[in-house]
């Protein structure tokens, strides 16, 4: 099941107030084991909770980070793509401009020379 980057966001911050509802209710300090059975580490339920919500920060940021490199990676590859068809586009269309014949020089057409008018004679 694939989940929106936001809908993850939002529902660590859910649970951030909720872990700070928790810890101000509770005061007492907790025992938390440490790794392969070597005994507890006793801290306040403020540390504790803290320590939590960083871990679920880091959590989500390995989660959001794929899809951002995903995003990024499709936009270079996109805007990669866009640039070779265009240098293609422009390459067809040189080629068939090129190909065009090309008219001569273009001349007007020769106009008639008006005739000098001559002084009626009667």
């Amino acid at each position: 099941m694939r989940v929106m980057p936001f809908v993850q966001v939002l529902l660590l911050l859910v649970l951030a107030g909720y872990l700070l509802l928790v810890a101000l209710e509770n005061p007492q300090p907790v025992r938390l084991p440490l790794p392969f059975g070597r005994g507890e580490w006793l801290t306040g339920t403020g540390a504790a909770m803290g320590m939590f919500v960083v871990v679920g920060g880091a959590f989500v940021a390995l989660l959001l980070l794929p899809l951002l490199w995903r995003q990024g990676w499709r936009r270079r590859h996109d805007r990669r793509e866009r640039r070779a068809l265009e240098g293609r586009l422009a390459a067809t269309l040189q080629a068939r401009l090129g190909a065009l014949p090309t008219p001569g020089p273009v001349t007007e057409p020769a106009r008639p020379e008006p005739v000098p008018a001559t002084p009626d004679t009667p």
